[in-house]
């Protein structure tokens, strides 16, 4: 473990807790007490100390005032269990009957209720389960560092917990692909078929260029995690489509508490060189490991929506290898198991089509549970 990680986990874990704004309001506090004590000279860096931990203190408050808020209006949909310690919010819905139970996980380090419309679309044919990840939605924070190994592992124990049965259908879309498909590796006697929805690929975190999403994300959600703690919370844009109980409206305003931002910032850790360098051996999953466990993956034929991400150079040419990287090394997840299918989304559908083309996913998803209908025909 390369130094200063254990300080960064901690800083992490000290930021997830709601209250630590009051804790850090103090320290300024106490400063300028102590430089008024020392006389005239002082004085004037004491009272800005003051002035600093009043504006920090209030802000502090302000946001557990909303925090407080949040609880009684947004009360979780599903059930908390207890993991070891710490507890997992699950959502599960609909009767399995004789098909496999769909398990949800959706992409970057969001909440299942990310794809809550996915889930009501399915509930009505099998049983559906949207879990939040440590951290996330509705979850507790759950241990530091937060790792997609340590994550599969603890989505595999919630199931367990909350009294699920397999045989499951995992489907993940982006960096939730990758957990599933390491859920997969670990368990896959309680699998029945894998979807991974354009999933995050390690190759183009290893080998790829760098990417300045991908390489500023952990800063960027620690950032939003001190805005949060002192109370500046972002506003709904002007032209906010979204009703006061739309699904990624009631997400956004539940991971308005830190601990979302800081479990976040932890894993995204993974996304870069050194990251995957370091985990890699528990995350990645390697050709044939998955056989002969059915795959689908499922993604766009290009990179539409993506020309802002993956033009990263102004030489055509170079420009021109960065997209055929891009397009090429999320095949790689094919062959984890020797009967994988590809199966393209509709077209002018880019990375997020989970969120623009609900029906077809879930249609796509059906397919594998019609396979597995009593008297279906075998696939292969």
């Amino acid at each position: 473990m390369r130094p200063g990680t254990h300080v960064t986990d901690a800083i992490l874990r000290l930021l997830s807790r709601d209250w630590a704004g009051l804790g850090i309001a103090l320290l300024p506090a106490a400063a300028g007490a102590w430089c008024v004590t020392l006389g005239t000279g002082w004085r004037v860096l004491g009272g800005v100390l003051c002035a600093v931990a009043l504006a920090l203190g209030l802000g502090s408050l302000r946001h557990l005032v909303h925090v407080a808020r949040v609880r009684v209006r947004y009360p979780p949909p599903g059930r908390m269990i207890d993991v070891g310690g710490y507890r997992m919010h699950v959502l599960a819905e609909g009767d399995a009957g004789p098909k496999p139970t769909v398990v949800w996980m959706p992409g970057g380090h969001a909440g299942g209720y990310a794809m809550y419309r996915l889930h009501t679309l399915t509930r009505e044919r099998t049983r559906s389960v949207l879990v939040d990840r440590p951290g996330s939605g509705w979850s507790d924070p759950g241990p530091f560092p937060r790792t997609t190994a340590a994550e599969a592992v603890e989505l595999l124990t919630a199931l367990e917990q909350a009294g699920e049965r397999g045989p499951y259908i995992f489907v993940g879309h982006s960096f939730g692909g990758l957990l599933m498909a390491n859920a997969a590796r670990r368990r896959p006697d309680l699998v029945a078929g894998l979807v991974l929805l354009d999933p995050t690929p390690p190759d183009a975190v290893a080998f790829g260029p760098s990417l300045a999403t991908l390489r500023h994300a952990a800063r960027d959600q620690t950032a939003l995690a001190l805005r949060h703690l002192f109370g500046l919370h972002a506003l709904a844009p002007k032209n906010e489509t979204h009703s006061p109980e739309d699904p990624a409206r009631v997400l956004a305003m539940v991971e308005t508490r830190t601990k979302a931002n800081c479990a976040a910032a932890s894993i995204l850790r993974e996304l870069s060189p050194g990251g995957i360098t370091r985990v890699g051996w528990q995350t990645v999953v390697h050709d044939g490991e998955l056989s002969p466990l059915p795959l689908l993956l499922v993604a766009p034929r290009d990179l539409t929506g993506g020309d802002k991400i993956f033009d990263t150079v102004d030489d055509p040419e170079e420009s021109a290898r960065v997209r055929h990287f891009f397009l090429t090394v999320r095949e790689r997840f094919l062959s984890a198991s020797s009967t994988a299918r590809r199966v393209y989304t509709p077209e002018g559908t880019g990375h997020d089509f989970p969120d623009h083309v609900p029906e077809f996913v879930v249609q796509v998803v059906g397919s594998l549970l019609d396979e597995h209908a009593p008297g279906a025909p075998d696939p292969l």
